[in-house]
């Protein structure tokens, strides 16, 4: 990556000035906190793999955008155009990376990627790992089931008792909602959001947790599944308080602790946005995702 091969060569050329006598600009050079845009470019990481999120796709149709780690796939969805609306307001270069699910921030305490932006909530225990900007999108939490299940006229969470059911892996959707549901068959939960997508489609559950837009994208792949939104009634998913249950309905963008520059020069782009600003765009990523994602 570009921004790494810069890192580097900083590094370098403190050393030589340190071994020269040039002490005063070593320690200059040190204490000049890294944004990770100095060569102006923004490296972000996502699955690539999170209709309508973000998914892979074999060349640049709809503005997709090169995958740096992967030979000739490109990513697109709503993740990239949010990145290349970050990137435009900025005069930055966009570099997206493909990276699993549970690397991300990881990656992003390391220093290897500059942001993520992969549709991730901001809950208190992730900000405890990575500074959040945004929100960039409010996500509901739903299910999806079958239209031919006996759990599609479900009015509540209560109607799901006794069903299986699964979710992705590390996240609130299978950590704490599923287990709300009484008597609920909580499946092994799954690597990616198509693999969950997968078991509904195959039966091998009778639903899935998910958020809206993930849901949204659902239905449009699989027109015999049918979204259980419960929002706003006695029926939904419980949080402790209204801080909490917004934590995890907002969907933020993860930067490394303490870069302030980066974090505000995205919120700068974000904050003028509106709700309707963020759905238009998700519905423009839902109505082009590629039919084979799920």
């Amino acid at each position: 990556m570009r921004r790494i091969t810069a890192l580097v060569l900083a590094a370098l050329l403190a050393l030589s000035l340190t071994a020269c006598g040039g002490s005063s600009a070593a320690e200059t050079a040190t204490d000049t906190p890294v944004n990770g845009v100095e060569d102006g470019v923004l490296t972000v990481a996502m699955e690539c793999a999170y209709a309508p999120y973000n998914w892979t796709q074999n060349d640049d149709s709809n503005g997709a955008v090169p995958i740096s780690n992967t030979e000739n796939l490109y990513a697109n969805g709503y993740d990239v155009m949010t990145a290349k609306a970050i990137c435009e307001a900025n005069g930055w270069e966009l570099e997206i990376i493909q990276a699993d699910w549970d690397s991300l921030i990881p990656g992003i305490q390391s220093g290897i990627y500059d942001a993520v932006i992969a549709g991730q909530s901001m809950t208190a225990e992730r900000a405890e790992q990575v500074d959040f900007a945004g929100p960039y999108l409010y996500a509901s939490i739903v299910c999806l089931t079958k239209a031919n299940s006996p759990f599609a006229s479900a009015k509540g969470i209560a109607d799901l008792a006794g069903g299986s059911c699964t979710s992705q892996l590390a996240t609130i959707w299978y950590d704490t909602c599923l287990p709300q549901i009484q008597g609920a068959d909580i499946r092994t939960a799954t690597e990616t959001a198509p693999a969950m997508l997968m078991a509904l489609e195959t039966d091998t559950v009778d639903f899935v947790c998910t958020d809206m837009p993930t849901a949204q994208g659902a239905v449009a792949v699989y027109p015999d599944m049918v979204i259980l939104d419960f929002t706003g009634t006695d029926g939904d998913f419980q949080f402790a308080n209204e801080q909490e249950r917004a934590e995890n309905v907002n969907i933020g963008i993860s930067v490394r602790k303490g870069n302030t520059y980066l974090l505000d020069a995205i919120n700068a782009v974000l904050a003028p946005m509106t709700a309707d600003d963020f759905n238009a765009r998700m519905a423009e990523a839902v109505a082009i995702q590629p039919i084979s994602e799920g």
